[in-house]
């Protein structure tokens, strides 16, 4: 073993090491370990940064515009609506469907925005019904990795493909992955529809309930009973001031979600709204009755107020944070989250239980679905932002839907052209994302908008430490390692140990990392083994979409854990009988398709 593989071996470690723990973000660990394998010469000067032009990068941002276009003309939106009209309110034909939409939108889409289109939907369909959210949410999750795996348009498979691009072998076509993804995605369907299904949890959500009335919405978070109705007396300390002036939450640690003034309620009132001797504050939280006291303040029941924190112009929404929320682990008041927005957080629901003090100190985290009181032009607002995800679908962003088959059309020619091969993927994948521009399907400001920059720069970052692996022969040794331990059982067990390997690995360094660290391991066993390198880099490729164990293992799952109401206990019971059915599979298939 030389010291360059050493190096390189040590830098792989230490990366996921720092990946697993979450000591640093991952895109950091990323760029580190770029700058890392720079630093010690493991890769040359014009490779440290060759990810950030490599092909494999330019159709990952072409595919983030891609799916911004599709939404933006209206027509992932259709899709959704007709599939889930056609099922209707009934569980054992709107399960199947729903899997079906999200793994036919991943074959467009990652699988982060096909969730995101289908979310509001479902939760809006079973709101209006007898259905629970917890037995729809997690099939569509395992439904968009799942299209994953049928299509060459994964991030993962993106990057698998882009290591065969860089070993100087044949690459994926669009469809290569068709033949073992169709049967997958039909097995998955089928083991969620006959087992899956009795094993999902069947109660109330964590924040999203089927009642959709603003006043159940109350209940639900116990406003109702946790309103606090404080008469301003004449001489208080708290009357001729504006509402943010006089620091409601710093010196009481109250929310005030309206005032009543005159026998008319003001909701939600203005920041900038004098409270005047005679008001009554309508606020959330809890103070001691002394501090109400030296402010002028007397608990009170207001006839006026019927219980409604909304009107015909005010409406309550549920929110939850996006996957890769810029809010995590922030609090309401780091965010600016009121004057920011226009809108007031009237309760946190968490791990079963709605927080209703001092919100604006408390950190938010995954799973947490927030309560809140606006206008709807605001709430529009919100909606446009990609940190949160409303879940319901009224007032829903501007959408063209005369684009829409204009949209499909351009998506469609782009799939044709590189499927037979007239141009490489990631230059039909930009030619397209620049005609939605042209075609007014979405601006550039919305093109640049869709791009996670977050997650290309992961990319970007690690690309180089799969070329490091090849060039330094530490791939090789560790291929070689693989085919002195499984390489006498034959290629298709030593497929079957890649995509269990590659599984096992996604759990806690997610899909890119998994694939950078085996897609050349791969290739090296099978070019040792005299195999199909391509059929070795399939395994894995599939391998790195298999994120069904633990929530945490793709940003999707983590989605759909607060309307669902899921714990990780939840995941693990029902993903491990997903991850059991596809490995069969996979070992049926991969013989069948690639002549293991």
């Amino acid at each position: 073993m030389t010291p360059q593989i050493i190096a390189v071996l040590g830098i792989m470690l230490v990366a996921t090491v720092m990946l697993v723990t979450e000591l640093v973000r991952s895109d950091v660990v990323a760029l580190l370990t770029l700058s890392a394998l720079g630093l010690f010469g493991l890769v040359n000067p014009q490779d440290v940064f060759a990810g950030f032009s490599r092909p494999a990068v330019i159709t990952i941002m072409s595919v983030f515009i891609i799916t911004a276009g599709l939404e933006r003309s209206g027509a992932t939106r259709f899709i959704g609506h007709r599939l889930l009209k056609l099922a209707g309110p009934h569980e054992g034909r709107l399960m199947p469907l729903v899997m079906l939409a999200g793994a036919a939108l991943s074959l467009v889409m990652n699988n982060i925005a096909a969730g995101a289109v289908l979310l509001p939907a479902i939760v809006g369909v079973t709101r209006q019904t007898d259905l629970k959210p917890s037995k729809l949410l997690m099939p569509l999750a395992f439904a968009t990795m799942l299209g994953g795996m049928a299509t060459l348009l994964t991030t993962s498979n993106i990057l698998v493909n882009n290591a065969l691009r860089e070993a100087g072998l044949q690459t994926f076509s669009v469809f290569d992955f068709l033949p073992v993804g169709v049967p997958l995605v039909i097995a998955g369907t089928l083991y969620m529809l006959l087992i899956g299904s009795k094993l999902l949890p069947d109660h109330a959500p964590a924040g999203a309930p089927r009642v959709a009335t603003p006043r159940e919405l109350s209940e639900l978070y116990g406003l109702q009973q946790a309103v606090t109705q404080l008469y301003v007396c004449g001489g208080s300390v708290m009357a001729g001031q504006p509402i943010s002036a006089a620091s409601w939450s710093e010196k009481l640690g109250l929310s005030i979600f309206g005032v009543s003034r005159g026998g008319k309620i003001l909701l939600p009132p203005d920041k900038s709204l004098v409270i005047l001797e005679g008001d009554i504050v309508l606020a959330g939280g809890e103070a001691a009755g002394s501090a109400l006291e030296s402010c002028g303040l007397i608990p009170t029941v207001d006839p006026a107020w019927k219980g409604d924190l909304a009107s015909e112009d005010v409406r309550l929404i549920e929110l939850i944070l996006s996957p890769r929320s810029d809010f995590i682990t922030k609090t309401l008041k780091q965010i600016n989250f009121r004057d920011k927005y226009g809108l007031s957080v009237l309760a946190i629901w968490r791990k079963g239980a709605a927080l209703r003090d001092a919100l604006g100190d408390v950190a938010l985290q995954w799973g947490d679905a927030l309560l809140a009181q606006g206008t709807r032009d605001k709430i529009k607002i919100l909606r446009a932002d990609p940190n949160v995800l409303v879940l319901d679908e009224d007032d829903a962003p501007d959408v063209q839907p005369r684009k829409a088959p204009l949209a499909v059309a351009i998506v469609i020619i782009a799939l044709a052209l590189a499927t037979t091969n007239i141009f490489p993927i990631a230059e039909a994948a930009f030619a397209a994302a620049l005609a939605l521009v042209l075609t007014g399907c979405l601006t550039m400001d919305d093109a640049y908008r869709a791009i996670e920059w977050r997650a290309i720069f992961l990319i970007a970052g690690f690309i180089p430490l799969g070329i490091a692996l090849e060039h330094t022969g530490a791939a090789a040794l560790l291929g070689q390692s693989l085919v002195g331990t499984l390489g006498q059982l034959g290629p298709l067990v030593m497929a079957g140990g890649l995509f269990l390997a590659t599984t096992l690995v996604l759990q806690v360094v997610g899909n890119v990392g998994s694939a950078v660290i085996f897609a050349p391991i791969a290739i090296n066993a099978a070019q040792q083994m005299g195999a199909d390198p391509r059929a070795f880099a399939m395994a894995v490729a599939l391998g790195t979409s298999m994120a069904f164990l633990i929530p945490t293992a793709h940003p999707v799952n983590v989605m759909m854990m607060g309307p669902g109401g899921y714990t990780v206990k939840d995941f693990v019971r029902v993903g491990w009988g997903m991850t059991v059915v596809l490995f069969i599979v996979v070992m049926i298939a991969l013989p069948i398709v690639w002549h293991l």
